[in-house]
């Protein structure tokens, strides 16, 4: 499945559909699609705040996008979602061997002994 990102915006917890990125030298701001990472000098942002993007005087805003649509999880996600649970639900639990003892946890993470002889 995709991993949902935030917007970039402060206080706003909607899901990103686009990318804005900078050319500075030509005074641009270039707004896309959601690109595939999230890269350091470029900012996410959700449907409402790309469509409400201004640049500073001067500058130019170029849309890659006439429009931007918020998407949820598509069927080969939630199909790969589905055969992932199928297959936890196969394999078959086993538990420690008997001459293992748990002797410390540290959060999920658990320190095991060997009693071997």
């Amino acid at each position: 499945m995709k991993p949902v990102r935030q917007c970039s915006r402060t206080a706003c917890t909607r899901a990103a559909v686009a990318t804005l990125t900078y050319v500075y030298a030509d005074s641009t701001a270039v707004l896309g699609p959601l690109a595939h990472l999230a890269e350091p000098h470029s900012y996410d942002l959700c449907v409402d705040h790309a469509e409400r993007l201004t640049a500073p005087r001067g500058w130019e805003v170029v849309r890659l996008e006439p429009e931007f649509v918020e998407s949820g999880p598509s069927p080969d996600d939630l199909s790969a979602l589905a055969d992932a649970v199928r297959e936890a639900g196969r394999a078959p639990r086993r538990g420690e061997p008997d001459d293992v003892t748990e002797v410390g946890r540290r959060g999920h993470l658990r320190v095991l002994r060997a009693d071997r002889g």
